[in-house]
């Protein structure tokens, strides 16, 4: 009997790949929510969807857009102006503080270039999630406004249907003119300069952006006359807002002519805009970012073999003030990312803006005239939130994008972080502090006509030494050793939280005292708690030690 030969089981055939669009979309989207780091993370805690990532900020986005429903009395036209123009600023903001880390990362060319993946493709991988994050941060904003559309002078129940639409073409402009003027950068100005201006550009959008953002609130309730009257006026309808506010009023308002002319103009444009940074500069992106990768000549050193930042030192004070070799050093490090590193300069010079742009505020809010004006309160609020200044950029000064480098200060003869953390704050009160408490104080002076109003600002500057120290307390405040992901964590707000409390307690003594004629007596004896809180809190910081790594 011949023995039967049994045949082995069909191996199944392996899955299909995925598309490679449909792969790198996944990918960009899973470095949106977990972060390119893997310190600390845990897989179980890590967000899952866009929404879970950005539940804070959609909810913040989603009460300032309560702000449309001032508008309700005005027509469709106005209203949309509003919700595309306060749109558009907050997409720029979110597109210009992210796209130039997700266009141009130098590490993914090692593993992406030498694939068969086109330049377009890899593009709209890229901008895909860009626009998705930028969705729901528009549909958040624009939610109010979606159903107050609906109630306004020539509303009705189109207008929810037309407006979605219209932001999702004013979603694709901003992010199609970002890529656009990316890639003419690179292609007129040279891989060299392209660093410094994709910087300063999203550095002006941030702190533009953040400025509207303190100063509208503030106004809203005087200005939708004026914003009514500007909407209809002829100049409006060469900036972006007008083409997509035209659309929603075209079939949802009014339909008039111009209306229909100026949105499809929008729909033109936007599809020109998206042409042009998708399929006729593709390569150019392509040749972007193969430069990007590759390693650039050192510059050559000056005769001397000092820099700038060094020859520094050798003035007074800061020759008196950095005698210490390790936080001389340590100066020397945070004073060059300050000045120099675009992801450092991103995070911090944004976040101080509302700082120097409150004090501002609060004089055109009615303290005309300074002191004796009914308004000392406001004036030493203003001087208090410069005074937190420095706790906004010892904090924010702890997140980089090379952390695992600050790994070295733990391989130094260094008991603890006290000197690093030391030279940190210096440098943060000399490049950030200054600058900023002398602008305010020309804003200042300019507004009001005196320099009266300055002598109000004394007891918040006097706070100034002990909020730098505050992020350093307990082994804490070790600059640029913390990655980026962590820059979002509760601690650090509820941190500056309580020093604004500090800060408005001291505002509200300062001005009481004023009231009754005791300022400078208040101010004497604020200057020697100062000092020896310092003189506590400095020693504390330099017998601190090294926190676990992990």
């Amino acid at each position: 009997m011949s023995d039967v030969v049994t045949q082995p089981p069909p191996i199944p055939p392996d899955p299909p790949a995925p598309p490679v669009r449909k792969a790198l979309r996944r990918l960009y989207l899973t470095l949106f929510l977990r972060g390119r780091s893997s310190r600390g993370l845990q897989k179980g805690k890590a967000p899952q969807s866009i929404g879970s990532k950005l539940a804070l900020s959609l909810f913040f986005y989603a009460l300032m857009g309560l702000m449309a429903l001032f508008f309700l009395r005005h027509t469709v036209h106005v209203m949309s102006v509003y919700l595309h123009a306060m749109t558009q600023v907050f997409l720029g903001l979110f597109l210009s503080a992210s796209a130039g880390e997700i266009l141009f990362n130098k590490e993914e060319g090692d593993i992406l270039l030498h694939r068969p993946i086109k330049p377009g493709v890899l593009l709209w991988a890229k901008i895909g999630v860009m626009v998705e994050v930028s969705l729901w941060l528009a549909g958040a904003f624009n939610l109010a406004g979606l159903v107050g559309g609906v109630f306004v002078k020539d509303g009705g129940w189109m207008f929810p249907v037309v407006h979605v639409v219209s932001t999702a073409l004013s979603a694709l402009f901003c992010a199609g003119s970002v890529v656009l003027i990316y890639q003419l950068c690179l292609r007129w100005f040279g891989r060299e300069k392209l660093d410094g201006l994709m910087t300063t550009a999203q550095v002006l959008v941030a702190i533009v952006a953040v400025t509207a953002g303190q100063i509208l609130p503030r106004m809203m309730g005087r200005m939708g006359d004026q914003v009514a009257a500007a909407a209809t006026s002829w100049w409006i309808a060469i900036l972006p807002p007008a083409w997509f506010a035209a659309m929603d009023d075209a079939v949802a308002g009014s339909g008039a002519t111009a209306s229909w002319m100026l949105g499809v103009l929008g729909v033109v444009i936007t599809a020109t805009v998206l042409w042009l940074a998708f399929g006729k500069l593709a390569a150019t992106y392509e040749s972007g970012l193969q430069s990007l990768s590759e390693a650039q000549p050192a510059r050559p050193r000056l005769p001397s073999g000092r820099g700038g930042l060094e020859r520094l030192l050798g003035f007074a004070p800061l020759r008196w003030w950095l005698r210490d070799p390790v936080e001389r050093a340590s100066f020397l490090l945070c004073a060059a990312y300050l000045l120099r590193d675009r992801d450092v300069k991103l995070r911090v010079y944004p976040g101080i803006a509302p700082m120097l742009v409150l004090p501002v505020v609060f004089l055109m809010g009615g303290t005309r005239g300074g002191p004796g004006s009914g308004n000392e309160f406001g004036l030493v609020m203003a001087g208090a939130y410069l005074g937190i200044v420095p706790i906004l950029g010892v904090s924010m000064l702890q997140y980089s994008q090379q952390w695992q480098a600050a790994d070295l200060f733990r391989a130094t003869p260094l008991a603890g972080p006290g000197p690093l953390c030391h030279g940190a704050r210096r440098a943060v009160l000399f490049f950030l502090a200054l600058p900023v408490v002398a602008i305010a104080m020309v804003l200042m002076t300019l507004i009001s006509g005196s320099p009266a109003p300055l002598l109000m600002l004394i007891p918040g500057l006097l706070l100034m030494p002990v909020c730098s120290m505050i992020p350093c307390l307990s082994g804490g405040g070790v600059p640029l050793s913390l990655p980026t992901e962590e820059a979002k964590s509760a601690g650090r707000g509820v941190m500056i939280f309580g020093a604004m409390i500090g800060a408005a307690v001291v505002s509200g003594m300062a001005a009481f005292a004023k009231s009754f004629g005791w300022f400078w007596p208040f101010v004497g004896v604020e200057l020697l708690l100062v000092l020896a809180v310092c003189r506590v809190l400095g020693a504390k910081i330099r017998s601190a030690r090294w926190k676990p790594m992990e």
